[in-house]
């Protein structure tokens, strides 16, 4: 497939009742998630590392076609320097390869704190990352990635080494004058939005307001650019983050619609298949 859209998580019970079905168990979430939508961002393992044997029975839960796009633990990604955490990180990768073909891109986040003047250790790490067992993709948030010339630094390393850049957009959360994010444990960067692609797949992570209405501007710009790119050969993971967990599933799933709708040609929705979408691109 070359486009899979999901969330950032599986197991959120506020789902239960809409995305699940009433008196669903935790330990059904992943099966039923799987069979509604095509990814999974995979917070769990920035947190927490699970045995193979929690591996082996992800790959086992999940239908074919459906991936994994961990994201490496905080342990290797947030305790300054990369290289040292090269042989943690092999030891990860190795750890997943259980799901065999349900393992997507891996997914490194690199704290506000890790700066362009670390790009020498940057190179290294992803030097040392074996490409050819799994592709790797990378979200900086310190703001002078964001800036000539280490702006374009990294995207020349990133181009030469086939490492896809993470498009972080969080600009709904940051729109009108309300703050969605008051109850939400961890607040999303304000970092600026560079539609950059650096490698055949690319990560967006979009960070949804609780009102639909304020999101849709931005995702019709993401129609249009998504189509772009699935026209050049552009494999394309699209995760649907909110503040409110409870609007994520519903939201993605519009913007699955919105894309059917504007002749954008993207394999169906498994959750379509098992009930009526909403209709007339309404949700709430």
């Amino acid at each position: 497939m070359n486009f899979l859209i999901g969330c950032a998580v599986w197991a959120y019970k506020g789902w239960v009742g809409e995305l699940y079905p009433p008196d669903t168990r935790a330990t059904e979430f992943l099966h039923l998630y799987s069979r509604r939508f095509t990814t999974v961002e995979g917070n769990t393992t920035f947190y927490a590392v699970p045995n193979q044997e929690t591996v082996s029975r992800w790959a086992a839960e999940t239908p074919p076609g459906f991936e994994f796009c961990l994201k490496l633990p905080r342990e290797i990604t947030h305790k300054g320097l990369l290289a040292p955490y090269i042989p943690a990180a092999l030891e990860f990768l190795e750890r997943m390869q259980p799901l065999g073909k349900h393992l997507g891109p891996i997914f490194a986040q690199l704290p506000p704190s890790y700066a362009p003047t670390l790009i020498d250790d940057l190179a290294k790490f992803l030097v040392a990352w074996p490409h050819q067992v799994s592709p790797l993709a990378l979200e900086v948030r310190h703001p002078d990635w964001f800036r000539e010339p280490h702006t374009s630094n990294l995207t020349q390393l990133l181009e030469n080494l086939g490492v896809g850049r993470v498009l972080l957009d969080s600009r709904p959360i940051y729109t009108g004058e309300d703050d969605p994010q008051l109850q939400s444990e961890r607040r999303k960067p304000k970092v600026p939005l560079q539609f950059s692609v650096t490698a055949p797949f690319s990560l967006i992570r979009f960070i949804s307001h609780p009102h639909l209405s304020v999101n849709q501007p931005f995702m019709e710009e993401w129609v249009k650019q998504i189509q772009q790119w699935l026209h050049s050969g552009v494999k394309i993971y699209f995760f649907v983050h909110c503040p409110l967990e409870e609007r994520s599933p519903g939201t993605a799933r519009y913007f699955q619609q919105l894309l059917e709708q504007h002749g954008v040609e993207v394999p169906p929705l498994p959750w379509n298949q098992l009930d009526a979408p909403p209709h007339q691109l309404s949700l709430w």
